[in-house]
């Protein structure tokens, strides 16, 4: 099994910077490049294999020409692919927004909701973010706020440092503030209920939509879990792993490689690694990638001993068993 490196699709969103073009190298024309979908099979954005013999197929099509098992045996438990890892450049703030759960999305959308993880790659001093309110409310509370302009007074304000881990559940009203990078591992879709924008327009000229009434369906109002998940590093030969998250669909580690790192890629899960820092090599039994920050590594399942020479930081994800 080859080793694989990714090309995103990319998202032009009136929010965005251009670190990812600027910094960290992506090519891409839009003139504001707001996210890099890493890792996706959505069809709002599907990434590509870059180089190699599956070079220029999407990541299904590969998997259907490689054959489903390089997807591994926990990811096919699931009808559709379960996760979707995207960079996000922030150089204005999102809109406050809420994903729904699996059970309204489906049976709305015709997707799954939209739990996710926010790993901090970087960020400017002072920069902050909105997760969950900041007391108790009720929805005609929330409602009346909307319409006031008057709904961040009851948000709460959470300052950003690089390396901070948010683990958002899907009813949590949330927005990622200005000046931030993050990286996002989240479920497998694109399902947001924009609740405020601060009167913000769209390239047509019109005020942005707001899906307000469903927002107020599946918003929790009481205040969110901000406890870290992430447990603390474990040191291994080579470095540190530490759990940032998981759930039913993902689960992160953030590694630490100092100079060399053993990695066992079994037949249970693929294993993507997104470089956040440093630059390196990735040695598996068929083939070598050369990495630098910013790029996206497809392990197949079932690609046994992998090396990672480092030093580098990898956010690293994969799909856990299934209960």
């Amino acid at each position: 099994m080859k080793l694989e490196k990714l090309a995103p699709a990319f998202q032009g969103y009136l929010w965005g910077g251009t670190k990812l073009r600027d910094v960290y190298g992506k090519q891409c024309d839009l003139p504001k490049v707001a996210e890099s979908w890493e890792l996706s099979t959505h069809p709002a954005g599907e990434c590509r294999i870059s180089g190699g013999e599956f070079d220029g197929l999407t990541l299904e099509e590969y998997a259907k020409r490689a054959g489903d098992k390089v997807l591994g045996t926990n990811t096919l438990a699931f009808p559709r692919f379960p996760v979707l890892i995207k960079l996000i450049d922030a150089k204005d703030p999102l809109s406050i927004q809420v994903h729904p759960s699996d059970e309204y999305a489906l049976k709305v959308e015709g997707e799954y909701g939209k739990t996710e993880l926010w790993y901090v790659m970087d960020c400017e001093p002072g920069a902050y973010l909105y997760f969950g309110v900041n007391r108790p409310v009720t929805k005609e509370e929330f409602r009346r706020r909307i319409q006031d302009n008057t709904v961040l007074e009851v948000l709460n304000r959470v300052e950003v440092h690089p390396g901070d881990v948010f683990f958002i559940q899907g009813g949590t009203i949330h927005a990622i503030g200005a000046g931030i990078l993050i990286c996002e591992i989240q479920q497998n879709s694109n399902c947001t209920y924009r609740v405020y924008d601060y009167g913000r327009r769209g390239a047509d000229g019109k005020p942005r939509e707001l899906h307000v009434e469903k927002a107020l369906e599946v918003s929790d109002f009481q205040p969110s879990d901000t406890s870290s998940h992430s447990r603390a590093p474990e040191a291994v030969a080579g470095g540190t792993v530490q759990r940032l998250g998981a759930c039913k669909y993902f689960a992160v580690d953030r590694l630490q490689v100092e100079d060399e790192m053993e990695l066992e890629v079994g037949a249970d899960s693929f294993v993507s690694l997104l470089v956040t820092q440093g630059r390196g090599v990735l040695e598996g039994p068929e083939n070598t990638l050369e990495f630098r920050p910013g790029d996206s590594l497809f392990l197949p399942a079932g690609a046994g001993k992998v090396r990672v020479l480092g030093p580098c930081t990898l956010v690293k994800t994969t799909v856990p068993p299934q209960k």
